[in-house]
């Protein structure tokens, strides 16, 4: 935990995570587009870690409720989105994570 508050992934969030990473490595050719499957990743999990564990309040909110929101993680053209619930005083609970380009969560 680098701050705060704990960041946690629902199961629903830790298969959007592997189905991206699985979307990214299918379409992989060369060892640089491995690499970049990897980097995509590790951008998405570092940047929910870094900044949802200090300041989870400052994203924008998704829907009606103060504590749903979302984390937009920029990477290459495109990027990211992490949908998160803040539970209670010190936990934060990654719900759902897509690609920018589709539709919206699952």
């Amino acid at each position: 935990m680098t701050g705060p508050f704990e960041v946690r992934y629902t199961a629903a969030a830790r298969e959007d995570v592997l189905r991206l990473f699985d979307f990214l490595l299918e379409r992989a050719q060369t060892l640089e587009d491995f690499d970049a499957a990897q980097a995509a990743i590790d951008a998405l999990r570092n940047a929910v870690q870094n900044h949802l564990s200090r300041t989870p309040f400052i994203y924008r909110k998704a829907g009606d409720s103060a504590f749903v929101r979302e984390l937009i993680i920029p990477f290459g053209n495109a990027g990211y989105v992490a949908l998160f619930g803040i539970e209670g005083a010190d936990t934060v609970n990654i719900l759902a994570v897509r690609h920018q380009r589709e539709d919206d969560y699952h």
